[in-house]
């Protein structure tokens, strides 16, 4: 039966790794949107020396699992003495860039491909119609195309947003102590797993569940065939007449 007393403590202490969790979601997001954006106009530039690097990687990251590429970025780039030479190493060495690197490099790989999407979703005729306006291709692609990709992708986005704060879950693996992490080491104290596991999915739920209400709302403020018209004003003449 659960520990009612032992399972909000648990909660409290749990709470302590959202923060870490959130930055790890935030960081790898973002930078990997960058990368994605990158990458989807490699894939509709109709250039094979662009494309397909571009599918390779997507295939690359898509086709392993985020647990190994995390290993790799954690364990594997030490190997290398020039990586451990270079720049690059006070932040490779440390568990909480790899964890971000590798998530970033996953998240790139499947939102190129909904970015992509999104681009070819854009008709043609729209296209055509501002060039034959006098828009340039870059003021075409950012009037036209970029604004109504963006809201076709929002839905699936909005998806993968959420699997990378599951995601954030392995660093556990590579020593952070983010949501997962101190449920981990509390098990490992208190041998009650129920208790904790429990608390820790609650604070997962409540996370994704308020990313899916935020990019509904965002979707809905981008869409406005969506939102519900205005009653249109009763004039007096066209009140019914009062009894009475």
């Amino acid at each position: 039966m659960l520990d009612l007393p032992f399972f909000l403590e648990t909660l409290s202490t749990l709470i302590g790794g959202v923060p870490l969790t959130l930055q790890l979601t935030v960081l790898s997001v973002s930078s990997g949107a960058m990368l994605a954006f990158a990458l989807a106009l490699m894939r509709v530039s109709g250039n094979p020396l662009l494309d397909y690097p571009a599918r390779f990687y997507i295939f690359a990251f898509r086709g392993t699992p985020v647990l190994v590429q995390i290993y790799i970025v954690y364990y594997g780039l030490s190997q290398f003495p020039v990586l451990r030479q270079s720049m690059l190493w006070p932040f490779l060495r440390e568990a909480y860039w790899c964890a971000v690197i590798a998530l970033a490099l996953n998240t790139a790989a499947y939102s190129a491909e909904l970015i992509r999407g999104g681009l070819n979703s854009v008709a043609v005729g729209q296209i055509e119609a501002a060039r034959a306006l006098g828009m340039s291709r870059t003021l075409a692609f950012r009037r036209i195309i970029l604004p109504q990709a963006f809201r076709q992708m929002l839905p699936a986005y909005s998806n993968e947003i959420i699997l990378m704060v599951k995601s954030t879950a392995l660093a556990s693996t590579i020593t952070l102590l983010e949501v997962t992490g101190l449920a981990a080491k509390l098990i490992s104290q208190s041998y009650r797993p129920v208790e904790v596991f429990i608390g820790a999915g609650a604070i997962y739920l409540t996370i994704n569940f308020l990313i899916a209400r935020l990019c509904a709302a965002l979707q809905n403020a981008l869409s406005p065939e969506k939102r519900a018209a205005p009653a249109p004003a009763r004039s007096p003449e066209t009140e019914a007449p009062r009894h009475g």
